[in-house]
Formats: structure tokens, C-alpha cells, sequence
């Protein structure tokens, strides 16, 4: 039955992107035209002949996580905001599969679509500014570890959004502060800022990407593992807080309100 509902969503979501197709050559075209204009400041800053190094590399791989993280926030508060504007959140939580299933599956089936785009970002602005990023494949482990906590992220957004049905403001706000998760180089922090880093969301995973695809080094086996346990944790919390909201919304009667 889960796989069943996986390919259900699946189709839905490769329907809305076709039917959309616009929507998504207006985000891929946009994504990639901001970053090339904010490297062209930088450029224009820094001066002519200014070397980057790897460090630019870094940040490329950060933006583009960054964007992903964005899809994948919209694939849970964003649903659930509009299953409550057309009056089809309830019935997305009388399904025999429950919404929290309805849900993953929904978000999961969306990723295969955004990776493609994000895929897409990213070759555009390698070729556009010669950047020499490298794409091994056990570049799959450590990014595995950042959608990881990207859905526990987006599953605690989802609670907010069930809890308090209006919740733009905070989400934009909160899209915003993952740029410096995505960007803080925690591989080079040492002591006690190096565990805290360890301890931040998706940072870890975004570490060991840098380090395979900007630095072109092997994986690192101990911390890929912290990176795992890291975003198993925060996917976990992120699951027992959107069951949570779930209850606490029916207690109050507050399912179907907008």
C-alpha cells in the first residue's frame, strides 16, 4: 500500500510539473541568475585578480543546497497551507495511510523532481563561472545526511504550519538563517565550536560535500557517520513533532479552520 501511495504521488507530482513547466524555467532561470550576479559583485569587490581558491567552490555547493532545502521546505508547510485554503486538509488526514505517510511520500516523490532541477542550477553556474567541482559518487552518502535533516526541518515547519495554519513570515525568515548552515565552514572550526557544529542541522552533511566536491577529498568514514546520526536525529523529531501536531490540532477541532 505504500508503494501504491508513492506512485500515486509520483504521478501527481510529475503532472503539476508538467502542467507548471513554466513555473519551473522561471526558478531554475532566476535561481541561477541571482548567483551569478551576486559572483559578479564579489568579482567587482574583491578585484581582478583576486583568487577564490576552493573557497568558491564552497559556496556554490552552498547555494545550490540552499535552494534545495527551499523546495523541500514548500513540499510540507507549503502543502499543508494549501490543502487548508482548498478544504482538502481533511481528507488528507482521513486517509487510511495517514497524513504523516501522505506527506513523506508526497515530499520524497517531489524530491526526484527538485533534485533534477537543483541538478540543473548547479550545472548551469559550474559552466558559467568555470568552477571546477567534482561529482564522485559517493558524493550520494553525504548528501543522503542533509535530506535527512532537510525533511526533519521541513516536518517541524509542517507542525507550525498544522498548529498555526499561517506561517510565511517565519518560514522566509528561517529559509534565510539556513544559508549560514549551509555555508559555515564547521570542518575547520576547532574545540568546542567544532561539536557545536556537529550539533547544527544538515551542517555536517554540507561539510563532507564540500570536502568531496569543492576539495576533491576522499570521504571521511567517522564523520560521515556523525552527519548520519545528525540527520536521523533531527528527521526523528521532526516526525514525533508533526504526529504530535497532528493529535493536538484534532483535540482542538482545528483541523479543517484556516
Amino acid at each position: 500500500m505504500i508503494f501504491e501511495l508513492f506512485l500515486a504521488e509520483l504521478r501527481r507530482s510529475f503532472i503539476q510539473s508538467t502542467r507548471y513547466s513554466a513555473e519551473i524555467i522561471g526558478g531554475i532561470v532566476g535561481t541561477t541568475i541571482i548567483f551569478y550576479g551576486l559572483f559578479l559583485s564579489t568579482r567587482y569587490v574583491a578585484g581582478g585578480g583576486f583568487q577564490f581558491g576552493d573557497r568558491f567552490d564552497s559556496i556554490i555547493i552552498g547555494y545550490v543546497l540552499w535552494t534545495l532545502m527551499i523546495f523541500i521546505q514548500g513540499s510540507i508547510s507549503g502543502n499543508l497551507q494549501d490543502e487548508a485554503r482548498t478544504g482538502t486538509l481533511e481528507q488528507v488526514f482521513l486517509s487510511p495511510y495517514g497524513a504523516s505517510q501522505v506527506f513523506l511520500s508526497r515530499a520524497i516523490a517531489s524530491l526526484l523532481i527538485n533534485l533534477v532541477i537543483n541538478l540543473s542550477i548547479l550545472l548551469i553556474i559550474v559552466t558559467i563561472t568555470g568552477s571546477n567541482l567534482s561529482f564522485p559518487l559517493i558524493l550520494f552518502l553525504p548528501l543522503l545526511t542533509v535530506l535527512l535533516g532537510a525533511y526533519g526541518l521541513s516536518f517541524i515547519m509542517g507542525s507550525l504550519a498544522l498548529i498555526l495554519k499561517q506561517v510565511q513570515q517565519a518560514l522566509s525568515i528561517f529559509q534565510f538563517g539556513l544559508l549560514f548552515l549551509f555555508t559555515a565552514p564547521i570542518e575547520s572550526w576547532t574545540g568546542g565550536m567544532k561539536v557545536l557544529g556537529y550539533c547544527m542541522p544538515m551542517a555536517p552533511g554540507a561539510g563532507l560535500l564540500r570536502d568531496v566536491m569543492a576539495r576533491g577529498e576522499s570521504l571521511d568514514g567517522g564523520r560521515w557517520a556523525i552527519a548520519l546520526l545528525n540527520g536521523i536525529l533531527y528527521f526523528s523529531l521532526g516526525m514525533l513533532l508533526f504526529r504530535w501536531s497532528e493529535k493536538e490540532t484534532k483535540r482542538r477541532g482545528k483541523l479543517g479552520g484556516y
